[in-house]
């Protein structure tokens, strides 16, 4: 269950920080909106930073839990 777990965070995760990287690059650098993410929330652009390392830590926790969980399995 856990490895299952750690294929979910991790793919949240790039999810989270594709969107983050292409609405901030939208905003601070064609001055448009694009992503969902502009849709949903209205952040300046260097609020959408944040939002990539939260997609970062996503990743690295998913890897890091299905890496244990692999480690964890009777030989």
């Amino acid at each position: 269950m856990r490895t299952v777990i750690g294929y979910t965070v991790e793919s949240i995760g790039y999810v989270v920080g594709a969107q983050g990287v292409v609405s901030f690059a939208s905003q601070t650098f064609f001055g448009a909106e694009w992503g969902w993410l502009p849709k949903l929330v209205d952040l300046p652009p260097t609020a959408y930073l944040g939002i990539i390392a939260l997609g970062l830590v996503l990743v690295a926790g998913g890897v890091k839990t299905r890496k244990a969980a692999q480690h964890q399995e009777p030989a």
